[in-house]
């Protein structure tokens, strides 16, 4: 395309073309200053490891904590009935 950035995101990474993107440039790559296409390599990831770990442990810790008051609720109730 001649304005990548024109293109309209459908989500999923698709594209949809618009006036503001053109008309799609058809060719061979590596010719005629078509695109290269490279095998064997590997996408970057545009994941921040470190805050995904963060995330994990902080989600972690507050499933325990509410495992934790679920459970002592539930001591409580026992108590209660035990009591009647």
């Amino acid at each position: 395309f001649i304005n990548p950035s024109g293109l309209m995101a459908k989500g999923r990474n698709l594209f949809n073309a618009t006036e503001a993107s053109g008309e799609p440039i058809v060719g061979v790559a590596n010719q005629n200053g078509i695109g290269a296409i490279h095998h064997q390599q590997l996408e970057a990831s545009n994941v921040n490891i470190v805050e995904e770990m963060v995330n994990m442990i902080t989600g972690q810790r507050a499933y325990e904590m509410n495992s934790k008051v679920i459970q002592t609720g539930d001591q409580m109730l026992q108590s209660t009935v035990a009591i009647r």
